[in-house]
Parts: structure tokens; sequence; C-alpha cells
């Protein structure tokens, strides 16, 4: 069983997105509370597109760099600064049992491939055995139509040396909630001292839009933040890359590392969606924490898509709870599904550290400024189809 009373530290955060690299960039751009988006390259639809990063800075050989997808490096990327964040980047001893926890989705699509198959096949004299042919020629030997999910650990673990055990989950924002509530449990259990959580996400896929668009999920045309997207909603992709190291207040002091914040709790659930189910899922999950909350000191960063009808169910669990001060990071983020609790966390973590919050930046009403000394964050994580999820991030006096 988990003893609740030993601390799980967040000791190093990696984050690379739309706003930049690193928490001062990200701090400084959700400061000046004004989002924006990329409108015009994949109309109609509205991306976050990946801001300019030299991936020489952590993946410096090149041969590693090129047999990653863009996803791949991201992630990667994002894991090399959060272990030079945490000063653990290149130690041997500690990396041997660092365990690491990623959120993937599928990987991406060679859509060369994709192309050349779906114009080939109307023309085939036999469309069954040309597929195969192509299948089984041009695509890498993954038996996979797409990368596996778990290269990006391998990767990660080839780059930076990461040797614990490792584990990959899948399951969209289920997936990330999932990957940092395992990661609080093992080291609340004494199972791990250290490991390394997180995911990335590519979200300037053609492929990625068309299929979000199956289900009308798709924010066309114009920007707005995620409250003010009306009753039919719709998510803007976005790029990003997020890691914590999580450990053991234990294992943190004997190697002198300082807390950024306290991961105190992580709770999950998956709620079947019908209406209002999405909203009773968050009151079950916050009876679990309110009893550590001082409203007065709290605030809570919403990984809320835009996507209907999720979104507005999660506004109604805030109108109960018009005493926390709210703000939706995917207005700046975009939705990186797999990554986006773990980036919330990161951003938690560097919202304690200035000890604020950082303005409203929408004028649909929910998100109102906030007055006094920030010290505890709860972090929401609903899943535009399944999946709820809430952490809560508390400053180290």
């Amino acid at each position: 069983m988990a003893d609740a009373t030993r601390e799980a530290w967040i000791t190093g955060i990696g984050i690379v997105s739309t706003l930049g690299e690193g928490p001062e960039a990200h701090w400084q751009k959700l400061m000046q509370a004004q989002p924006s988006a990329d409108t015009t390259a994949f109309a109609p639809f509205v991306v976050h597109p990946l801001a300019p990063v030299n991936f020489d800075a952590q993946i410096p050989k090149k041969g590693d760099q090129r047999q990653m997808e863009l996803w791949q490096r991201i992630g990667t990327y994002a894991a090399g600064l959060a272990l030079d964040s945490a000063g653990v980047k290149g130690n041997t001893d500690i990396l041997s049992h660092m365990d690491m926890i990623v959120a993937a989705g599928g990987g991406e699509r060679d859509l060369t491939v994709d192309a050349a198959i779906l114009s080939g096949m109307p023309r085939a004299a036999n469309p069954a055995a040309f597929l195969n042919e192509r299948l089984m020629s041009d695509l890498r030997p993954t038996l996979f139509l797409a990368q596996l999910s778990n290269l990006l650990a391998g990767n990660i673990s080839i780059v930076h040396g990461v040797t614990g055990s490792s584990r990959t989950f899948m399951g969209e924002e289920s997936s990330g909630v999932n990957a940092v509530r395992i990661a609080l449990s093992r080291i609340q259990a004494g199972q791990s001292d250290i490991a390394l959580v997180g995911g990335s996400h590519n979200g300037e896929r053609p492929d990625l839009l068309m299929l979000y668009e199956f289900a009308g999920y798709g924010l066309r045309d114009a920007y707005s933040p995620v409250w003010e997207r009306g009753s039919e909603g719709g998510f803007a992709l976005g790029s990003l890359g997020a890691f914590l190291v999580i450990e053991s207040r234990e294992h943190a002091e004997a190697r002198g590392a300082k807390p950024m914040a306290r991961l105190s709790a992580v709770v999950a659930d998956r709620a079947r969606r019908k209406p209002g189910a999405v909203t009773a899922s968050l009151e079950n999950l916050w009876a679990s924490v309110k009893a550590k909350i001082d409203p007065k000191r709290t605030a809570v960063l919403s990984g809320a898509t835009g996507a209907a009808p999720a979104t507005a169910e999660e506004r109604e669990f805030f109108e109960k709870h018009r005493e926390l001060a709210v703000r939706a990071t995917g207005s700046y983020l975009g939705l990186g599904p797999e990554p986006q609790f773990a980036m919330n966390v990161a951003l938690a973590t560097v919202a304690l550290g200035h000890g604020t919050l950082f303005p409203p930046c929408d004028v649909s009403g929910l998100e109102l400024p906030m007055s006094g000394e920030l010290s505890q964050v709860l972090v929401t994580g609903v899943g535009h189809w399944r999946g709820e999820g809430l952490a809560l991030v508390e400053r180290v006096d």
C-alpha cells in the first residue's frame, strides 16, 4: 500500500511548446496574456506550431535525430531538459535506476507511402495483392502502419542513458494522467526512488487533423480561447513535449537536490460519457483532495481541450467552485493529448516558483484575476473523448 507520508518532490522539468523552451520562456508568454495560433499553415484548421528548437543541444548525434520522427525528437529533447533541470544529466549511477514512464500516441505515419498506396490501389489489377506487396516492401519492419509508441522511451534510453524500468502508456489524455499517477504511486509505495515522466506530441500533421475532423473536433478558421469556443467547441492541435523528474524526498535530499514543488496527489477516473458524467467525475475526484485545499491560496490549471461536450461540463464543475481561480492552458498551448497533463503539472510548478498566477486571457467570465500568494495548484485533465484526472501540486516551504 502506498505511504502518503512519503513525499514526492518535483526536482526537474523539461518543457517545449509553441511558447518556447524552458520555464522562463513559458512564464513570460503566459504573463503577457496574449495567446496566439497559426490559422494559415493547415487552413482551415487552427494549430499551435512548435517554437524553433535546436535539437542538437539535447540530441547531439545526427544519426539519432534522422531515425526519429518529429514527435520523438520533441520528447527526447524535453526529457533531456528535465534531466538537466534536475541535475542528473550524465549521472550514470542515478540514471541506471531511474524509472521512466512515457505517455505516447501511436506514432507518425509515413504519408508518402500512404498516398502511394491509396492512389495505386484503384488502378491495381489485384488490389489485395498490391496492398500486401506495398506493406511488405514500403513500410519499416515494425508490423505496424505507424511508428511504435514505445520508440520514444527507447530513444530517451539510448540518447540520455535512462536505464531503469520503462513503461509506455497509450490512451490520449488518460495516458498522461496515469503516467504521472503511477509514478507518484510507485514512489509513495517505496517501489521507485526517482522517475522520468512525460510525453510528446506533434500536432503539425495532416493525418491527425484529418482523423480528428472525422469526429468534428477540429477548431476551424479563427482562433479563440478555450472557454470562448461555444457549444460546438473544437480544439487546436499543438506540438509540445513535457517531462518531469519526480523523486522521493529522501532520495533528493541524499543527493542534495532542492524541490521545485511537491506532488501531493494524483487521482483518475474514466466515467461513462453521458450528460453530466464529466461534472460528476470531477466532483468525485475533488472530494478526495478537498480536505487539503486552502481556496484562498489555490488556483486551477485546466487541461480543457475546447471539445464539446466535455469542456462545457468541466466548466459546470468550475462554476460550482468559484472560489478557485481557473486558467485553461490549452488557450496558449493547443492540445497535445498525451503530454498535456505533465505539461500542466510542470506549469503549475513554474507558477508556484513565482508565487503567483498568470493573468486571465479570455472574456467568458470564467477566468478571473487572483489576488494573494499562490501555494497550491490543482491540475485537471479531462479527455476530449474519455478519461478524467486531477493532481495537487504544492509549494515546499
